[in-house]
């Protein structure tokens, strides 16, 4: 096949043309000694405690500034291992391909798999690929599994946050959503701003090293930091008290919320971690954190609360207090 060929539905027939799709376009790219023993199952050793995930993607545009769908599917997966305090080892890649889509589109987003999975220290080991007809999907969708193993004493889980606990983010909200945002045809606005697409589990075990009383990590994907954080206060059953003025957020993306008539605060990232830890541990957490490539911008946005129960507060700017609700509706379609 040319790098200019389109996929057909005869590549998704199981017969030669999907032999060949298969081979040329993610084995060879993708090689490890699990995977080019092209087995039904993928066959590994694994002790301890597992951490198990599953997502799908369907960003819309597929290439946005700073990453692509290929990159989001392993950082996405590798960071929901990551907040279970797990280290994420192997992952499975499924594509849903659109009749017609261009092979040198698919090998663009098969090297950033690739370059993107080296980076986060994971092996893709098994997959799939389906071809449907045109207009069965939109261009491509892309389906993860993630398996990683949790270290002997860790208990991460939202359920775990305390009042007195700080609350940390490691880097400026909102960066991914209005990346994405740019790059759709008819909101007539240009940023240089790029996603915050990154895997996240070097970072998290730097935390780990440094700190045993980290009880909540969460990446504030969909609905953002606010709604994110709703979660982990209903789970818990504490509230989260936040101010305003410490939490990261870039010019570029307060300017194009104010225009948009968004609240960042539910903007999507997909390059940050949400760190609940106790009071402590704070700095020397935060510490480990701004020493990582990835987490420069981290602060303590926070801390949580006994009163309350379930509910997230802010402090503004000018010192008055507003409770932050879990986002209502889907204003940013598509951006994962």
């Amino acid at each position: 096949m040319e790098a200019n060929d389109k996929i057909l539905l005869a590549h998704g027939s199981g017969g030669k043309l999907a032999h060949d799709l298969i081979t040329k376009n993610f084995v060879t790219a993708l090689d490890n000694e699990i995977l080019s023993r092209m087995d039904d199952a993928a066959v590994f050793e694994a002790k301890g405690r597992l951490a198990f995930t599953t997502d799908s993607y369907v960003v819309n545009p597929i290439f946005f500034p700073g990453g692509d769908i290929g990159r989001l599917a392993v950082c996405g997966t590798v960071n929901d291992l990551s907040t279970s305090g797990a280290k994420a080892l192997y992952l499975s890649l499924a594509f849903i391909i659109e009749e017609g889509f261009a092979v040198k589109d698919l090998q663009k987003i098969v090297a950033s798999i690739k370059a993107t999975a080296t980076e986060a220290g994971v092996k893709i080991i098994t997959g799939d690929t389906k071809v449907v007809n045109r207009g069965g999907a939109d261009k491509i969708f892309i389906n993860t599994a993630g398996l990683g193993a949790i270290a002997d004493g860790v208990e991460i889980s939202g359920i775990n946050a305390k009042p007195g606990d700080k609350v940390i983010i490691t880097g400026t909200i909102g960066d991914h959503g209005i990346a994405v945002l740019s790059q759709r045809e008819g909101l007539g606005f240009e940023t240089k701003l790029k996603s915050d697409v990154a895997p996240l589990g070097n970072m998290v075990a730097e935390m780990l090293k440094v700190s045993g009383k980290i009880h909540v990590l969460r990446d504030p994907t969909r609905g953002g930091l606010a709604s994110t954080l709703n979660e982990i206060a209903k789970q818990a059953q504490v509230s989260i008290r936040l101010d305003e003025s410490k939490i990261p957020i870039r010019e570029e993306v307060n300017g194009a919320c104010e225009m948009l008539g968004l609240d960042p605060l539910y903007v999507a990232n997909e390059g940050k971690m949400i760190v609940i830890v106790s009071p402590e541990d704070a700095d020397k957490v935060l510490k480990a954190i701004q020493k990582n490539v990835y987490g420069k911008n981290a602060a303590v946005i926070g801390d949580v609360a006994s009163d309350h129960a379930g509910r997230v507060s802010l402090k503004t700017a000018l010192g008055s207090s507003r409770i932050v609700d879990m986002l209502v509706g889907e204003p940013l379609p598509r951006i994962c």
